[in-house]
């Protein structure tokens, strides 16, 4: 007795001071404003799905569907004619096919990001925007690989890229980046529908059970067959967790190696602009630049339409312009870094290939990039601009407008003045090449749009892990159980 009290009688002087010293504890940001319950999430995401078509989403998918012809337009034209119907000639022999196919697989970024590095991260804030963010990526890689598979002109031959045996022994040059981009495109696209279908499987199980319930058998059958007969169980939402840990670990890479790999389109060049070890790192932060962009240009209308304030709240959009904030600095480093790589480099090709950029004929795609890129996400510095959601929502589409610019300056300045004077040329696209790109905004709006009339908008399951109704130590703050567990 005598020790135990001397031990407390030591103690004393330290829990009072700890008690004194003991931060203040900051309290968390709330996720899903107005105390909603978790009824009034699952009515309000399936409610999008139950109800009747919005007139505004039969006016939005019509001209969709109408701008995506012109892709259609395009592209049977190439295959009929040749790519000769384009542009491009010497020097430069690469322009608006690839320009185009960067731009949409940068903007596939933040759907991989979100989804997988955020997930193992623990960052809650992504359960609102992730469904969105996975199918935008989809659909991005979608609108990507129209280009290298019809600028190879014999579009019925384009299955030479893969390795596959034929009749003329032809096999692939693995020394190429562009083999390179064939397995690191298609993993991705592959890794990326996996990971979606599988967060949507308890979604899809809540839409069967409503859908049956309402006596709709036929959508509860199509639903409960994607739904793969998911109850809810323990062992189901075991096999569930454990699958999308998974996923996001082999996913986690492939946000770094697949632009990575793109950028080695340039990079293992010799061409003045291009032959630089900076191209990966600038690459991958440029492409979750574009991709965040995107995301706010998508989800701050859906947002606003379908008033999901409560679910998208003022904190998910300030983290996000914070990431564009963030990724849109390294961008505006990396730009300077290549003019200084070119100056302590010494080489003469190299310094005229950047200052060619800035002051050449294409000055004015320069500072258009540098101007979306650079000054536009410093904005995103004030409490004030982030909090506006329409100034927000203006540039986000500056942004997107920046990132198409930079890949159009990287790969055309460098290949219009290469090394030899008495090659240079000017490129301007063909006709042809603007309605194909034209369109494709088109493809990509009629995939989002079929996305968010049929398959819910936000992972409900994900949302309600979030709420404070699933934690069971709500309502017991640390001190009531410190003063509970003394006694």
């Amino acid at each position: 007795m005598a020790a135990a009290h001397a031990q407390a009688a030591a103690t004393a002087p330290r829990n009072a001071i700890l008690d004194e010293v003991a931060p203040a504890h900051l309290p968390r940001a709330t996720l899903v404003e107005s105390e909603r319950s978790m009824g009034w999430v699952t009515d309000k995401i399936c409610g999008i799905i139950e109800g009747k078509t919005p007139r505004w989403w039969w006016l939005l998918f019509i001209v969709s569907c109408c701008v995506a012809s012109f892709t259609v337009a395009g592209i049977t034209y190439l295959v009929a004619t040749g790519v000769g119907v384009w542009g491009h000639a010497n020097p430069v022999n690469w322009a608006w096919d690839i320009v185009n196919f960067v731009f949409w697989i940068g903007i596939g970024h933040a759907g991989t990001l979100i989804s997988a590095i955020l997930c193992l991260l623990r960052q809650k804030w992504r359960t609102s925007i992730n469904r969105a963010a996975e199918a935008m990526t989809i659909f991005a890689v979608v609108c990507a690989a129209i280009f290298p598979v019809f600028h190879v002109g014999r579009v019925w031959f384009a299955w030479f890229l893969f390795p596959l045996p034929n009749y003329n022994d032809i096999w692939q040059n693995y020394r190429s980046p562009l083999e390179w981009d064939v397995f690191a495109v298609s993993t991705y696209g592959t890794v990326s529908v996996l990971f979606w279908y599988v967060g949507l499987i308890p979604d899809l199980a809540i839409l069967r059970d409503r859908f049956f319930a309402a006596g709709n058998k036929l959508r509860a059958s199509l639903y409960g067959f994607f739904a793969m007969g998911w109850r809810g169980s323990n062992r189901h939402w075991s096999n569930y967790e454990m699958a999308y840990l998974i996923l996001a670990g082999i996913s986690t890479p492939l946000v770094l190696s697949v632009h990575t790999i793109v950028s080695f389109d340039f990079a293992v060049s010799l061409l003045p602009g291009w032959h630089t070890t900076i191209f990966p790192p600038y690459f991958v932060a440029g492409a979750i630049f574009s991709g965040f962009g995107m995301v706010l240009t998508l989800m701050l209308p859906v947002r606003a339409v379908y008033g999901m304030q409560d679910l998208i709240t003022q904190y998910h959009i300030d983290c996000m312009c914070k990431i564009v904030l963030a990724t849109g600095t390294i961008v505006g480093y990396a730009y300077g870094m290549e003019f200084f790589i070119a100056w302590y480099g010494a080489n003469p090709n190299e310094g005229f290939a950047f200052i060619n950029r800035a002051f050449g004929h294409y000055a004015w795609a320069y500072w258009w990039m540098i101007g979306c890129n650079v000054i536009t996400p410093q904005f995103f510095w004030f409490k004030a601009v982030r909090n506006n959601t329409t100034f927000v929502w203006v540039l986000s589409l500056f942004v997107n407008v920046g990132m198409w610019f930079e890949r159009f300056v990287i790969i055309v300045t460098s290949l219009a003045r290469d090394f030899l004077p008495s090659s240079w040329g000017y490129y301007s696209p063909s006709i042809v090449e603007i309605f194909t790109f034209f369109g494709t905004f088109g493809v990509f709006g009629v995939l989002f749009l079929l996305f968010m009339r049929f398959l819910p908008v936000m992972p409900m399951a994900e949302i309600k892990m979030v709420m404070p109704q699933a934690d069971p130590h709500a309502g017991h703050d640390d001190h009531g159980h410190a003063a509970h567990a003394k006694h």
